[in-house]
């Protein structure tokens, strides 16, 4: 029997929470670390980090050829981030994708993705180098300018933090989730945020408000337009948290005969041109979108989608509106400014101390580069010292080397030098040995002593640090200022136009029609305006009573005899083949009511109405549009009461006639303008009813019109004169028997 294996390791006993908790933790941290949040100081991810370092060690510099991207992803995953390679190639083409970074770091050669949201060919077919950006964050690397650590195997090293010259982490952006936490920061554009440091360099007691004047808004790649309100932004950089909405740029294009479509040339950041048209082409088929007839994409290096209204009539800003609300044309883009400062603690910052913490790395990174150079100076003027008392006693050094066993402890004695020194001169080439060999000796120690001082000074003088960084910041923002195509806005701004609803009139198209209703109540619409005289049938025992002109853009408005008011769309009127269809059928105006009046809706009008029993009042036309089918109850009968009138009240005298043939004529400002109810009594009966009112104008006279079309006119009235509710007088001779003006 074998001996059992011995045992490897102690067992803990741990309570399950407590080792949760713990492994948990470890996790989150993990993630908030290694992967989720950016560094404050150069913007960057370690996966995004170890990416530009390990093409840096690659030597594909911005001037140099490509290299196959799965080259680099192999340097990286095996040298500093040991996850798996179609991460690592994906953060890759994230930094080369010029949609998706405002200043790629990566310039990509084949098939990188698009912006329809097709993925980008696999990383044996592709190759990548070094941006000028991306050379700009590795810029003095290797002079000391920021810490190294070992990687996950202990046998290369890495940097903590790039040097970054250029203000990536607003530049460029950032978006993650961790555990708990998340970070959502959008583009800017470089050269504003220079202007915005260098102001702070300037002021560092500048606000969010002062510094919103350099630094405008978000720049997206894509461009777009930014329509959040100024308040609302300076809030979002004052606290770090806020959003932004964009939307597509768009411009119309004249087709000809008053139509036109509608070009969208830039779409909102991260929105996948594919999947917008398809939720577009959706919201068509499912008349979601009424005023929208096509949608096409002719998009080629540019973006190019073409609307095609569903009429010439609809406006192009009102079609725009509506695409906005029901579509990703309009996006909102989160601000969370949520980040690694230079302790690795997470916290949200603003916009102001964003940039103080760019500013102050920048600032570590100019101080180590500076002792870096200056050690490097007091190396060689040693050096250079040495080889200075070469040349002033070059016999004498040539013996001690020819002849001393030991020839630099000889060295070192005799001309009082440095161990560095002594090796210098006997690593030193005959060929150096010139005269002109050593003016040049000289002028080198000259100048590198006029340099070490200069670095001294710089080092004790934080005025001349900080005039340093603006001139850095100043090369930073002329290399990609808006005078360049990388470096020019994108993104605009303007105010939102506020549009509560869709008008139902903006989805027809406008053409006239004649609009035609028998005695009975059947109604057709024909096509234009069409004379009076013009030859129409009707069905036996029918009749014409109404003969409107209007358009298909206009509402219909039937007053019924039951004092309630019904809306018709002209455009849903039946056509002029046949003889229509009765309006009982569109509305619900019972069999026990007949229609009172039918007429044009007008929106500024103001209407007269009665009933029979002589009670009325003014209503204005937009007070009666009904919005169902039952109507809308605007005048209340009562005593068995029917409504009789309803008239356009343009004047300013009221004229009313009874059954009993008594006229009254008196001011319209008797009369009340009311939304609802019975109104007031406009005469009084002992028998009989209202027959007929109308308004005039009192400069132009009263006038009536007998039954064979003549107009009569009575430029005398004060015979009838009187106040409203009296009985009036007897009719004017010559005024029609069927008691009607009209």
């Amino acid at each position: 029997m074998s001996d059992a294996p011995a045992q490897t390791a102690e067992i803990i006993d741990t309570p399950l929470r407590d080792a949760l908790s713990e492994r948990y933790l470890s996790y989150a941290l993990s993630t908030i670390m290694h992967r989720a949040l950016p560094d404050v100081r150069d913007g960057l991810k370690p996966v995004h980090r170890r990416l530009l370092f390990a093409m840096r060690q690659l030597k594909l510099d911005p001037d140099s050829g490509f290299k196959k991207s799965a080259r680099v992803v192999g340097d990286v995953i095996g040298k500093f981030h040991p996850h798996g390679d179609q991460a690592v190639y994906d953060a890759l083409v994230r930094l080369a994708q010029e949609f998706s970074v405002r200043y790629p770091l990566i310039d990509g050669q084949g098939n990188f993705g698009n912006i329809d949201g097709d993925n980008a060919a696999a990383m044996r077919y592709t190759e990548s180098r070094l941006t000028e950006v991306a050379q700009a964050l590795l810029d003095g690397i290797d002079e000391d300018a920021v810490d190294f650590r070992e990687t996950y195997d202990g046998e290369e090293e890495e940097p903590v933090v790039l040097p970054g010259a250029f203000p990536n982490l607003l530049a460029n952006g950032a978006n993650g989730i961790a555990v708990g936490m998340a970070t959502s920061i959008p583009p800017h554009n470089a050269a504003e945020l220079c202007g915005a440091a260098l102001h702070l360099i300037r002021h560092p007691n500048a606000g969010t408000e002062k510094l919103m004047s350099f630094v405008q808004g978000p720049d997206f790649p894509t461009g777009g337009v930014i329509v959040e309100t100024a308040q609302s932004m300076a809030e979002a950089y004052a606290t770090g948290r806020g959003g932004f909405r964009v939307r597509a740029r768009w411009e119309t294009e004249n087709t000809g005969r008053g139509g036109y479509r509608i070009i969208i040339t830039e779409i909102p950041y991260q929105v996948q041109k594919a999947k917008l048209i398809e939720r577009v082409a959706d919201l068509i088929a499912a008349r979601k979108l009424p005023l929208l007839g096509d949608i096409r994409d002719e998009s080629a290096e540019d973006v190019r989608i073409v609307l095609e209204p569903r009429s010439r009539s609809v406006e192009a800003e009102l079609l725009m509106e509506q695409m906005f609300r029901a579509t990703d044309l309009e996006s909102r883009i989160a601000l969370n400014l949520n980040v690694l400062d230079a302790d690795n603690t997470p916290r949200v910052m603003s916009l102001r101390d964003a940039l103080l913490a760019f500013l102050e790395h920048r600032k570590q990174v100019l101080l180590r580069r500076s002792r870096f150079r200056l050690n490097r100076i007091e190396n060689r003027l040693e050096v250079l010292a040495g080889y200075i008392v070469t040349f002033l006693n070059l016999d004498e050094v040539i013996r001690i080397i020819r002849e001393e066993d030991e020839p630099k402890r000889e060295l070192m004695q005799t001309f009082d030098l440095s161990a560095v020194q002594a090796d210098a001169i006997l690593d030193m080439r005959l060929r150096s040995l010139r005269k002109l060999e050593e003016m040049e000796l000289r002028r080198e120690h000259a100048r590198l002593s006029e340099e070490r001082d200069t670095l001294i000074e710089l080092l004790r003088s934080e005025e001349l640090q900080w005039s340093a960084i603006s001139e850095q910041l100043r090369h930073t923002r002329d290399q990609f200022g808006p005078k360049t195509p990388l470096g020019r806005r994108r993104t605009d701004f303007a105010q939102a136009p506020a549009v509560s609803e869709v008008p139902i009139e903006a989805m027809v198209e406008k053409e006239p029609i004649t609009v035609i209703c028998s005695e009975k109540g059947w109604v057709r619409a024909m096509k234009g305006h069409i004379s009076p005289d013009t030859d129409i049938k009707y069905k036996d025992g029918d009749r014409g009573a109404y003969w409107l002109h209007a358009e298909t853009t206009d509402k219909l408005l039937v007053f019924g005899t039951n004092g309630r008011f019904y809306t018709l769309g002209c455009d849903k009127l039946p056509g002029g083949r046949g003889h229509g269809e009765p309006i009982r059928l569109m509305v619900d105006l019972g069999n026990d009511s007949d229609i009172a009046a039918l007429f044009v809706h007008r929106p500024d009008g103001v209407l007269l109405i009665a009933a029979s029993d002589g009670r009325g009042f003014l209503v204005r036309q937009a007070d009666v549009i009904a919005a169902t089918r039952t109507g809308k109850q605007v005048l209340n009968l009562a005593g068995g009461a029917e409504a009789v009138l309803c008239r356009e009240a343009e004047g300013d005298r009221v004229a009313v006639i009874g059954e009993n043939r008594k006229l009254l004529i008196f001011a319209r400002d008797e009369l009340p303008e009311m939304t609802r109810g019975r109104g007031v009594i406009l005469q009084r009966y002992k028998d009989g009813g209202l027959s007929d009112a109308r308004l005039f104008h009192a400069d132009q006279g009263l006038s009536w019109q007998d039954r064979a079309g003549r107009v009569h006119q009575q430029e005398d009235y004060a015979e009838w004169q009187g106040k409203r509710a009296q009985a009036g007088r007897a009719a004017p001779r010559g005024f029609p028997r069927s008691n009607r003006f009209s």
